[in-house]
């Protein structure tokens, strides 16, 4: 029963002991581009989301899980240009189609470069 005890009391101060330890913690300052360019490409995101471009890029040959690889490998400044050729279109009709177009010429671009 003695040996049983020793054991669980030495146990117990190593784990004490690991507690000890400080934890390294690392931080960064976070840029205001940074942050600026995580917004425009949930909003690039959410917008290639929606069900009526899922439909349309589905129609040309491209699949939804392609789509979001692609968007997720590119660059903060190729997400802006995007973010904003997105705030230019018109609401509905042709703009869909040419945001369709512009994001499959991107998307093309950065596949021939290998991004």
């Amino acid at each position: 029963m003695i040996r049983y005890r020793r054991f669980i009391a030495s146990l117990l101060v190593l784990c004490m002991m690991g507690l000890a330890v400080p934890m390294q913690a690392r931080a960064a300052i976070v840029t205001t581009d940074a942050l600026t360019a995580a917004a425009e490409r949930e909003r690039v995101t959410s917008m290639l989301a929606r069900d009526d471009v899922r439909a349309r890029l589905e129609a040309a040959g491209v699949k939804p899980a392609d789509v979001q690889a692609r968007v997720d490998a590119l660059s903060n400044d190729e997400v802006t240009q995007l973010a904003a050729q997105i705030d230019t279109l018109p609401a509905g009709g042709d703009g869909i189609v040419g945001a369709l177009v512009f994001i499959f010429i991107v998307l093309l671009v950065t596949d021939l470069l290998g991004l």
